[in-house]
C-alpha cells in the first residue's frame, strides 16, 4: 500500500476554545479567594478594553450594529442559542443557555460565583468611551442563561 500523507493547518479546523472557559473560571476563583471581586471586575475590565479595543472603536463609529454582529458570530461558532434584537439605539441579547457555562459544568469544572461579570464588566468595558452603556438584566447561576441591554444613554449624541 502506498504511503498517504495528508496536509492539514490549523485554519482547517473549527476553532473552539472550550476549555479556556475553564481555565477562565479558575483564574477568576483565584482572584477573588485571594484578592476579592473588586479585583476580578478590574481584571475583567482591563482585559475587556486592551482586547475588544478594535470592536470598542467600532462602537464609537457605526454604533450597535458591530457588536450584534460579533455576539451572532460568537454564539452560532460555540453552538449557543441567543436572540439578539437590534435597533438605533438599543440593543438587547437574549441568551438560552451559556455556552461556556455548559460545558464547563458538563465537565465537572468548577463555575466562578462572579462568571455573571464575564458578561457584566467586559460588557461595561467595551462601551466606556462611546455613547452606549449596558446593563445585565437577568443571570442564571446555574446555566447562564441571560438578558443584556446596551443601549444609548440619555443625552449621548451620536458616537
Amino acid at each position: 500500500m502506498p504511503k498517504q500523507v495528508m496536509e492539514r493547518r490549523a485554519s482547517d479546523n473549527v476553532y473552539l476554545h472550550r476549555d479556556f472557559h475553564g481555565a477562565l473560571s479558575s483564574g477568576l476563583i483565584y482572584l477573588e479567594e485571594r484578592f476579592g471581586p473588586e479585583a476580578v471586575r478590574e481584571y475583567l475590565r482591563r482585559f475587556a478594553l486592551a482586547y475588544y479595543a478594535p470592536l470598542r472603536e467600532e462602537l464609537r463609529e457605526r454604533g450597535l450594529q458591530p457588536i450584534a454582529e460579533r455576539l451572532r458570530r460568537v454564539y452560532e461558532d460555540e453552538g449557543g442559542q441567543v436572540v439578539v434584537e437590534l435597533s438605533e439605539r438599543e440593543l438587547v441579547v437574549r441568551v438560552a443557555a451559556c455556552p461556556a457555562v455548559t460545558h464547563m459544568r458538563g465537565h465537572d469544572y468548577q463555575v466562578s460565583p462572579l462568571w455573571h461579570e464575564t458578561i457584566r464588566t467586559v460588557n461595561e468595558a467595551i462601551c466606556e468611551g462611546s455613547a452606549f452603556d449596558f446593563e445585565l438584566i437577568e443571570y442564571d447561576e446555574l446555566t447562564g442563561a441571560s438578558t443584556g441591554r446596551f443601549y444609548r444613554r440619555e443625552g449621548a449624541g451620536r458616537q
